[in-house]
């Protein structure tokens, strides 16, 4: 498989709250990840607060876009606990302790991890997941699926039997 490090950290960074820090780094992120560049233009040209919001609307407000990749398969059952487990073991396996403000299983924080280790395994097993969000993204018509896009493009063809 070809090497995405720079697509994932950038994707990853795309995919977090879009603060103030994330405004700083769009034109980087322009620069080093060409794939997101419909992600990018469109938030270089959105007005801060508008970005913000619309961000809270498409990923804070309810499970259909859920971002946390266990939810995707576990939902909110016991079971997810050990899901996110063996996300904290996998990290740790390869030297890395997750301290993040959120669970082990965002989104972000995966991508981030694929692009410092060079390992997909997380991303390969929640390929369904990541596909189910890229369709719901676009169906909902946000230029995040763009984002879900160029990252399911590096990943082999999914397999079914998602939550729906």
């Amino acid at each position: 498989m070809p090497s995405f490090e720079v697509l994932y950290q950038a994707a990853a960074l795309c995919l977090t709250y879009p603060d103030d820090d994330f405004r700083a780094r769009l034109p980087l992120l322009r620069e080093a990840a060409p794939q997101l560049r419909e992600f990018t233009d469109h938030a270089a040209v959105t007005p801060p607060r508008e970005l913000a919001a619309h961000y809270v609307e498409v990923f804070d407000f309810d499970n259909r876009h859920s971002l946390y990749l266990s939810w995707w398969h576990d939902g909110d059952t016991r079971r997810r606990g050990m899901s996110l487990v063996r996300f904290k073991e996998l990290y740790r396996a390869h030297g890395l302790e997750f301290t993040g403000e959120e669970l082990p299983d965002f989104l972000p924080a995966v991508l981030e991890f694929a692009a410092r280790t060079g390992n997909t395994d997380l991303l390969l097993e929640h390929r369904d997941a990541l596909e189910q969000l890229r369709s719901r993204l676009t169906g909902f018509g946000t230029a995040y699926a763009s984002v879900l896009d160029a990252v399911c493009a590096t990943l082999p063809t999914a397999h079914t039997g998602v939550r729906s």
